[in-house]
């Protein structure tokens, strides 16, 4: 393992670009034009029914419209980290237009959740098209911060929280009863799956330039770790257990996900990934939280 010491550049990736463009690279060649899916032409949007799912089921549809929803939010956060602009120098700016490359992908790709499931609410019955627009602005013009300032911190974290996203997705397509939204559910869990990987490979590039002195803000990531919108979304808490009763949902079960990464970064686990180790495994036993 190749290690660098020395602080990471502040609004910087902290990473080589050539780097960044083969992780890049190796995210595009996992979603080929051919792959890709349509909102408008890709569901049989007339068969939607909501009455073939049970009030569970639509709950959670209109929870996780409202977390894809916030697309401009999550976005705002790579901008305002890797700025493109005259105030960073040359050779940030090369290594921050590489991530963007991603970024712009990645957000075409989540818009596209937002747009499907919103979709689904109007030609199903859930809602109504004006009203549902309506809720997703209020809470869409809530800002949406992260407070981890380490680089290597923000892609661990979004690396589990888009493993948790694809793990709810896949288990609730297991249970809905209307197929259009089963089919819904699989392009977006396959979305979330790849969206993971590209995370996976930029920890791996942080541990492999820093070793461990990027283990302890992974482990801070999960310590202070809340899904999108938990501090803002009205009712989150009390929501989440209802929708985690529809399809079992538990975040720390992508913990697990973000250690497995880290090893096999790693030729020789050392004290700080043995303490991660622990660290998830003590969440893991932990009981669930209670509805606020």
């Amino acid at each position: 393992m190749t290690t660098t010491t020395g602080p990471i550049p502040i609004r910087s990736i902290g990473l080589p670009a050539a780097d960044l463009d083969r992780a890049v690279t190796a995210f595009m060649t996992a979603s080929p034009v051919t792959r890709r899916w349509d909102v408008e032409r890709g569901f049989d949007w007339a068969a939607a029914d909501a009455n073939r799912l049970t009030d569970g089921q639509r709950s959670a549809v209109r929870f996780i419209t409202f977390i894809e929803d916030h697309l401009p939010g999550y976005f705002a956060v790579y901008r305002d980290r890797f700025p493109l602009d005259a105030d960073v120098d040359v050779e940030t700016f090369l290594v921050n237009r590489e991530i963007y490359h991603f970024t712009v992908r990645w957000a075409q790709e989540e818009d596209s959740h937002a747009r499907a499931l919103f979709r689904y609410q109007v030609e199903s019955g859930i809602s109504a098209a004006e009203p549902l627009r309506r809720e997703l602005a209020v809470e869409g013009r809530k800002e949406f911060a992260l407070p981890h300032e380490h680089p290597a911190a923000l892609f661990a974290y979004t690396l589990v929280q888009e493993k948790a996203t694809q793990i709810y997705y896949q288990n609730l397509r297991a249970v809905v009863g209307d197929p259009v939204l089963a089919e819904v559910l699989g392009h977006l869990s396959r979305d979330e799956a790849r969206h993971f990987t590209f995370m996976a490979d930029m920890v791996q590039l942080y541990l492999h330039r820093y070793g461990d002195a990027v283990v302890e803000p992974m482990r801070d990531a999960l310590a202070s770790f809340r899904m999108p919108l938990a501090d803002t979304l009205a009712g989150y808490w009390r929501w989440a257990l209802r929708i985690a009763d529809t399809a079992r949902y538990d975040h720390t079960e992508a913990y697990e996900h973000l250690v497995r990464v880290v090893r096999r970064a790693v030729d020789a686990p050392s004290d700080r990934v043995d303490e991660l180790d622990r660290f998830v495994r003590a969440c893991r036993a932990l009981p669930a939280p209670a509805a606020r």
